[in-house]
């Protein structure tokens, strides 16, 4: 593969700019109105205006990326997370063009983009998952005759859905009856697809999810697991790997259940598999992302492997480089996502940076899209820099994170910078005794 067309921006365009640089393939980057000053941009080989700022017309503009994609003559293209990594139909339409689609097949992100079919998938391989219904709840009525059967509370989700969009909590059948036509309606909005399922609300929760890889030649192997249970909005803000507070013992089952589901689909390329885990250790399977994770670089620091060259080199037709007993976890890494938001309430805060005094130094990696002098837009993710911060074991790495997020600054917006600081002094993430409900039971902070 010598030229590429990444189809994103900002972070995780410089993050796979990076990797081409080192391996001598060229780049074609696509950027909006409202990112021509961003630095991937000028880092790429090539980049091409691609539409106005909002989504729509831009980095979710399939007509027009194909466009691009020909003109440039490339021979393959990257998705990156987000946007259109889990499309299928745009994974179809660069099939039909004869490009290459760095990732796994159509039929699979097709299959796996559908909970209830991936729900399916996973129990006939024998993979745990959550109790709940196995086809679409057609009526109020059913959901409601479902959740006592199940047990309150449940989680009302949509078929389609992702990142926290169209799921509830109900504790009861008032909820239910207040969320079912409106989660329904949302469904179909976001998703064009309005198939609901219940599922069992699993209380004080670990969200645990396993890196995995597959090749065209039938191998698969995993790369260990991360712990990604601080959340706000069902979105995720701090992430470690490997966990902590877990067995061996359910370390290596969770890690052979999500092989045993990447292996019943055939998957081919970079892909997470999710986990729900409760205080016993049992564990369920929640969903497969079929693409790269923005958390992956943990995974990079205790492995030392870059998975965007592994990639580019599955998606060449190429064996994975390294069998299982070959991939080995050293040390621990924890990844901080600062966002351009309001540290206690979490809303957006667009704007001008005016100091940004991040750097990269021993044990402390930062991706990032943005820079001094440089506007954050409201047209996207908040999302302004992952610092992943290693060290030999966890308890040096929360130190070194804390001297490292006092000592960073970046002025002009708001972020969530005092949030993180307060997240790690805690007791709860300290012992590594934290839940997905760990944000909700902090203390607010002052600012």
């Amino acid at each position: 593969m010598q030229k590429i067309l990444i189809a994103n921006r900002g972070e995780i365009a410089e993050r796979i700019i990076r990797t081409c640089q080192r391996l001598g393939v060229e780049t074609v980057a696509i950027y909006s109105d409202a990112d021509k000053d961003l630095p991937y941009v000028q880092q790429a080989t090539v980049a091409r205006h691609v539409g106005e700022a909002p989504p729509q017309k831009s980095y979710l503009n399939v007509e027009r990326i194909l466009e691009i994609a020909k003109e440039e003559d490339v021979d393959g293209v990257h998705p990156g997370y987000g946007f259109l990594s889990e499309n299928g139909e745009f994974a179809q339409a660069l099939h039909d063009a004869g490009l290459t689609f760095i990732g796994p097949s159509v039929d699979v992100i097709k299959l796996m983009g559908d909970k209830l079919s991936s729900r399916r998938a996973m129990i006939k391989a024998g993979v745990p998952v959550v109790p709940g219904s196995e086809q679409p709840v057609e009526s109020l009525e059913e959901a409601l005759v479902l959740a006592e059967k199940i047990g309150f509370p449940v989680m009302l989700k949509a078929s389609g859905g992702g990142g926290g969009i169209g799921m509830h909590r109900c504790e009861n059948k008032e909820d239910i009856e207040n969320t079912f036509e409106q989660t329904k309606k949302r469904a179909k909005a976001y998703f064009k697809n309005e198939d609901m399922f219940i599922e069992k609300y699993v209380g004080n929760a670990k969200h645990i999810e396993v890196q995995i890889f597959g090749d065209a030649h039938g191998n698969v192997v995993h790369m260990f697991e991360r712990n990604c249970s601080v959340q706000r909005r069902n979105q995720k803000v701090i992430e470690e790997a490997q966990s902590p507070a877990m067995s061996e013992e359910t370390r290596k089952k969770i890690c052979e259940a999500a092989v045993l589901a990447a292996k019943e689909v055939d998957y081919k390329n970079a892909g997470t598999v999710e986990f729900i885990m409760d205080e016993e250790e049992n564990f369920y399977f929640l969903e497969m992302n079929t693409r790269l994770q923005v958390e992956h670089p943990i995974t990079e620091c205790i492995t030392g492997l870059d998975l965007v060259e592994w990639q580019l080199q599955v998606a060449a037709g190429e064996k994975l480089p390294l069998q299982q007993e070959e991939i080995t976890s050293t040390g621990h890494a924890i990844e901080f996502r600062l966002y351009a938001e309001d540290p206690v309430k979490f809303f957006p805060s667009p704007g001008l940076i005016t100091k940004w005094h991040l750097p990269s130094e021993e044990g402390v990696r930062v991706d990032s899209g943005y820079g001094l002098d440089l506007k954050v837009t409201p047209f996207y993710d908040p999302m302004i820099a992952k610092i992943i911060v290693s060290g030999d074991t966890r308890e040096a790495t929360i130190e070194r994170a804390k001297e490292y997020l006092t000592a960073a600054s970046v002025e002009g917006i708001k972020t969530n910078l005092p949030f993180l600081i307060r997240a790690i002094e805690t007791n709860e993430f300290v012992s590594g005794q934290y839940h997905t409900g760990f944000i909700q039971s902090m203390n607010p902070i002052t600012t």
